[in-house]
């Protein structure tokens, strides 16, 4: 495991926007953000899960969050902006944003995907994480010490066979954290960097390896210090570098 332990009150005062934050990863890291006294901006498409999400937050006494549903997949670009522009009255900046949900699509030789389907998933795994970090990139400007993080893959690193257009959204996931930190580094106090989960107890995990045995992976939880180190004041300065939780 990433080695780093987080203090107590680490995000305190920050305002941090998780996608896919209804289950597992991005449930956890919405927990472990507001357990460590962030507010935490929980957005997703399906309202009663990130509801469940929201109680138990607010029932652990932790800072009040915000639902936000919102569909990744057919949602247009002016809702990006009419969703920046909610985002700023009510909140003025953000301090942080994780790119968390994404989807596996089919596992199959590149030869027998069809095209609807290589765009279903580069759709909600890199044309939305796209036109979110863009309607957003303003209110991460006005924080003092904003972070941009995104969910990688190994399979993003090194391209692996029959991984076909998740492998692919996952390299273009790395090129887009490489480009933002770049063009920021000296010019606005926001910094970019991914993170490869590696094996983990999730559905998506279950999805690409129905037959091994969950029980041998970390859970969401388990895999949380590398979050909290990137979307905390510890890694100010740190840019355009590729983590790994594991």
């Amino acid at each position: 495991m990433f080695d780093y332990t987080p203090r107590p009150h680490l995000l305190k005062g920050r305002i941090i926007l998780v996608t896919g934050a209804g289950r597992g990863i991005g449930a956890a890291a919405a927990l472990s953000f507001a357990a460590h006294g962030a507010t935490v901006l929980l957005l997703g498409k399906t309202e009663s899960r990130l509801s469940a999400v929201y109680d138990q937050i607010e029932a652990a006494g932790y800072p009040r969050p915000a639902v936000i549903p919102f569909d990744l997949a057919t949602a247009q670009p002016d809702q990006y902006q009419a969703l920046a522009s909610m985002l700023e009255t009510e909140f003025g900046h953000l301090d942080g944003l994780l790119h968390n949900a994404s989807i596996i699509g089919p596992r199959t030789p590149l030869e027998q995907l069809g095209g609807a389907q290589f765009m279903e998933v580069m759709q909600v795994n890199v044309n939305a994480m796209f036109m979110l970090t863009s309607a957003l990139l303003p209110l991460l400007k006005r924080s003092q010490d904003g972070s941009v993080v995104f969910t990688s893959s190994s399979v993003g690193r090194k391209g692996r066979a029959y991984w076909g257009a998740y492998g692919v959204s996952k390299f273009a996931t790395e090129g887009l954290m490489q480009t933002l930190a770049d063009e920021l580094q000296g010019v606005a106090p926001v910094r970019a960097n991914s993170i490869n989960p590696g094996a983990t107890r999730t559905d998506m995990r279950a999805q690409a390896y129905p037959a091994e045995d969950p029980s041998n992976n970390p859970s969401p939880e388990a895999i949380m210090p590398v979050y909290l180190y990137l979307l905390g004041p510890d890694s100010a300065g740190v840019s355009g570098q590729a983590f790994n939780a594991q």
